[in-house]
């Protein structure tokens, strides 16, 4: 993650030493528009002074002929230089404006790559943080308590695992809740029952999440749910990881149950999101977003279309590059979850959209 960073700064480095270029070819062909004109200022002097001179020769007769001579001369001397200068500045603004096109171009590959670096940063940070909740839930699916509440749910083992898991949670305080249900999906403990009453009892065997954790093979494995507001947790955004709970703790062990743990998702990611390094100039006409695997964004800079707003983008099978925004006025760049250590990611996306104009709002997809 230092390195996306470390290449993103250097890449902004780029872009305004490229800038720099630019301002310079454009004062450069000032400058030489500057000296053409001045150029074509002498010239209508000199032919001035000729055409001056001839009438004067020609009114002195035969004692003024050789003066003519001079200044016809003079004269085409002057038209020489004039269309020299016509040439010269041609030639000059064509190559300069070839070259501040070309230079165009480099600055919007750069301001692209960096952006780039920029999605993928963010990216980055939410697949660290997972990874470790990740590690979470299988650790904790072999507590003894847990363990003992999974293989014989009475109220006082489910009251000792309770007590268990409201200590974890005054330590790890990005959870909003821990449940422990049993293989039918009814929930036997919880860690906040304070704060989250009536929970035990309820059924969450419909839900996805458990679904996919009553089959996993091993307590080694884990299942990831998308991001969705939860009722139970007043309304809440949460990431769920869900590891199975096994007899005696051990990987291989029959299976007694499901751990499910709910992390707090909507002020971590804000943080990822709003703590990604856009240059302050940059931020009004910058969206930091993160989207799942179908385009719905599940943290934004701005706040804005959580969980509601898709992102109109055919990605394809790129892991990441750089769109048009549909008023072709700024850039969308993304970058694929590239997932860290065991965790795989669930196909997410950190994008970022930067328009033109001060609005940030910058509308995403193709032109």
């Amino acid at each position: 993650m230092h390195q996306a960073r470390t290449a993103g700064t250097d890449r902004a480095g780029d872009g305004c030493a490229l800038s720099d270029i630019a301002a310079a070819a454009t004062t450069l062909r000032q400058a030489a528009h500057d000296k053409t004109q001045r150029i074509r200022r002498i010239t209508s002097q000199v032919k001035m002074l000729a055409l001056n001179a001839r009438i004067e020769s020609g009114r002195v007769g035969e004692h003024g002929r050789g003066f003519t001579v001079v200044a016809n001369e003079v004269g085409a001397v002057g038209e020489a230089i004039a269309g020299l200068a016509r040439e010269l500045e041609a030639d000059v603004d064509g190559r300069i404006v070839g070259l501040q096109a070309q230079v165009a171009r480099l600055v919007t590959r750069a301001q692209g790559e960096r952006l780039v670096d920029l999605a993928l940063n963010a990216v980055e940070l939410i697949d660290r943080n997972l990874y470790e909740r990740t590690c979470d839930v299988r650790w904790w699916a072999t507590d003894a308590a847990v363990v003992a509440c999974a293989a014989d749910p009475a109220p006082a083992a489910a009251a000792f695992a309770e007590k268990r898991l409201g200590v974890i949670l005054s330590a790890y305080t990005v959870y909003l809740d821990l449940w422990l249900c049993d293989l039918d999906g009814r929930v036997i403990a919880t860690g906040r029952p304070g704060r989250f009453p009536g929970l035990r009892g309820q059924s969450v065997a419909q839900e996805p999440w458990f679904r996919q954790a009553a089959g996993l093979a091993s307590g080694d494995d884990y299942t990831a749910a998308d991001i969705r507001s939860e009722p139970r947790l007043g309304g809440a955004q949460v990431a769920t990881y869900c590891a199975s709970v096994r007899r005696d703790g051990e990987a291989c062990g029959r299976p007694l149950g499901v751990l499910a743990i709910h992390f707090d998702w909507e002020p971590q990611a804000r943080a990822i999101v709003q703590g990604v390094r856009v240059a302050p100039e940059d931020r009004t006409r910058t969206r930091v977003l993160l989207v799942d695997a179908a385009r719905r964004v599940i943290a934004a800079s701005d706040g804005v279309g959580l969980l509601s707003e898709r992102l109109p983008l055919d990605l394809g099978d790129a892991a990441s590059g750089v769109l048009p925004t549909r008023d072709a006025e700024g850039l969308v760049a993304y970058h694929r979850t590239p997932g860290y250590e065991t965790y795989r990611g669930l196909g997410w996306y950190g994008v970022i959209v930067q328009g033109r104009g001060g609005d940030g709002t910058g509308k995403a997809g193709p032109g």
